[in-house]
């Protein structure tokens, strides 16, 4: 090709960069240099070129890589990767070198050996959202991957990379050789082995609790429709909020019985990693206005079905059927107890099967992504729509204004705030006793202000009346931290984990180390943050409180780090609204953020 002559094509493109370079060269320059320049020679270059790569230009403390195919840049990270982490083995933590990598698939410009364009500009920004020690990956990436290696890839929805016009599908890239050094543990447990799942963190067996315990695993849906997958699951969630009301079992939250959704599973495995005695399966087929309930109750000890049965009815008898498979289990379970204990006994929140079918869809949209609030609270305003006091809807739909505010979405800041607090508390006005209505309400109307020990009554109210409900224990804690009351808070939040263990610890995570940092307990804050961190890397509110928890620490190389790649995300380094209410928590945050961001006081 004549020399200044530009030329496109398509390319994989591999960014990478030393993590905590600025302090490694400030703790020791001259040994730093060396062992980069050990890895180049030893490890980071003979790879290029074994995987068919190019090395487009290096920097201090990154380089970037072209390669033909996606698959060959993958292998190739993950083996600098291995490589890196067994090196690291063997020194200290302080002169631990670890790499962050980033590869995107894209157009590329080549001009003069160098390449330019937006691939090149996604690649550096999926590489800053990698921890040290990880690799991301834009969806190009893990589209063409996928089935083809070794590799565990978990969705992190889509991203707003900065300066980067739409949003990217960001997928983090795990092996069991990938986990950063030392490998962090969501809970205390032995370290992986060889035999582990592939991107797994292995944990420890559960003990049973000391009542009943039981799981409900996702229904199949028999409707030969795959859009009436969130009517199933609906109908399951239904199922284990009426087993939650037995105040004498223990129910695992849907959260984590949902991780099996698609899976063959082994119940004796089952029963073992969410620690109960039962476990119930089933199916459902919805044809026309008819529905059948099937379901089977298991010994996850013995693996014997216990109980088996099926349920027929109209669409207009489904709360009914679902109380009826509720019922027939607690009858199998505990046959000392009428099944009068059952939420048989609760009033249904609407009697409108077409807005309970639109509360449905709205919750499975929210589930499925943050982003796609905007079209779950249209779907629920329609269903407040048809029934203004449909309990549920109306808590739901004010969570909804406040994400959008949180998340940074709303259109009309003012006008959404009014909202959510209309729907809040006309959530609280029909709540009764429904403890998810009153422990999201109260959320919301905490969040937009209102008095926090009202707010707090009423999730002790929701608790007093579901002891098993995971997400009014993780409420009842943010509600806590937020008041200033952080052991307390790390009780229940860690009280709501053990009903929900293979929920995503990322948020609780990043709560309770926030408590611990609000409670000055610096170095016990610092680990659940970095694990929040980790499981979510493009949460701003995570580094904002990393950053000021490295800096009360005196670790401002790390804290100044942190708000870099806060800026990565977002150009806000200063929270916009605190929920805190104690001035000296705001105080504590905001002067670690200040020191983090260089500014003296």
């Amino acid at each position: 090709m004549p020399e200044g002559r530009a030329e496109r094509r398509l390319a994989a493109i591999f960014a990478a960069d030393v993590a905590g370079y600025s302090r490694l060269i400030g703790a020791d320059e001259e040994g730093t240099l060396v062992r980069l320049k050990t890895l180049r020679a030893e490890l980071i270059d003979p790879g290029v070129a074994e995987h068919k790569g190019r090395i487009v230009k290096t920097t201090g403390d990154g380089f970037l890589v072209e390669f033909a195919s996606v698959v060959d840049a993958l292998r190739y990270a993950a083996a600098v990767q291995k490589g890196m982490a067994a090196r690291n083995a063997e020194t200290t933590a302080e002169s631990c070198i670890e790499l962050r990598i980033g590869i995107h698939q894209g157009d590329v410009v080549i001009e003069d050996g160098d390449i330019f364009g937006d691939g090149v500009n996604v690649a550096a920004r999926l590489e800053a959202l990698a921890v040290p020690g990880g690799i991301c990956v834009s969806a190009r990436v893990q589209e063409d991957a996928a089935g083809r290696l070794d590799l565990a890839f978990e969705d992190l929805g889509e991203q707003a990379l900065k300066n980067i016009a739409r949003p990217v599908r960001v997928y983090r890239v795990g092996t069991k050789n990938l986990l950063p050094n030392p490998p962090p543990q969501a809970r205390e447990g032995r370290s992986p082995q060889s035999g582990d799942r592939v991107g797994v963190i292995s944990t420890p067996d559960l003990p049973l609790p000391d009542k009943p315990s039981i799981a409900v695993l996702p229904f199949q849906n028999m409707s030969g429709d795959p859009e009436q997958e969130y009517f199933v699951d609906g109908m399951v969630e239904e199922i284990i909020t009426a087993l939650s009301r037995i105040r004498w079992l223990f129910v695992i939250a849907r959260n984590s019985s949902f991780t099996y959704k698609g899976q063959t599973v082994d119940v004796k495995q089952v029963g073992r990693e969410l620690g109960v005695r039962y476990l119930l399966k089933g199916s459902v087929r919805k044809s026309g206005n008819r529905v059948r309930i099937t379901a089977q109750l298991i010994d996850t000890e013995t693996g014997a079905h216990l109980w088996a049965d099926r349920f027929d009815g109209s669409l207009e008898d489904v709360f009914e059927l679902q109380d009826q498979v509720a019922s027939s289990v607690a009858g199998v379970i505990e046959p000392a107890l009428q099944a009068a204990e059952t939420a048989r006994s609760a009033a249904r929140p609407t009697s409108d099967l077409t807005a309970y079918d639109l509360y449905l869809r709205a919750y499975a949209i929210y589930l499925s992504s943050a982003r796609h609030i905007p079209e779950a609270l249209d779907l629920i305003e329609q269903a407040i729509a048809r029934d203004p006091r449909y309990g549920p809807a109306l808590a739901y739909a004010g969570f909804f204004c406040f994400r959008l505010l949180l998340d940074g979405r709303s259109e009309d800041r003012a006008a959404d705030r009014r909202k959510g607090i209309d729907y809040a508390r006309r959530a609280l006005e029909v709540a009764g006793d429904d403890p998810g209505t009153l422990a999201n309400a109260a959320r919301v109307l905490a969040a937009f202000d209102e008095d926090i020990g009202a707010m707090i009554t009423l999730v002790d109210r929701a608790l007093e009346l579901n002891p098993n409900f995971a997400r009014g224990w993780n409420q009842s804690g943010v509600l806590r931290l937020w008041a200033g009351q952080p052991d307390l808070a790390i009780e229940h939040l860690e009280a709501a984990l053990r009903l929900s263990p293979r929920e995503r610890v990322g948020a609780s995570f990043m709560n309770i180390g926030a408590a611990h940092f609000l409670a000055r307990r610096f170095e016990e804050a610092l680990p659940k943050l970095l694990l929040a961190n980790q499981e979510d890397p493009i949460y701003p509110e995570t580094y904002r409180l990393l950053a000021a928890c490295y800096a009360h620490m005196g670790l401002l190389d790390e804290a100044r780090a942190t708000v870099n790649r806060l800026r990565a995300i977002t150009s806000e380094v200063m929270p916009k609204s605190i929920l805190l209410r104690k001035s000296e928590d705001i105080e504590l945050w905001l002067s670690g953020l200040r020191l983090a961001m260089g500014e003296k006081g």
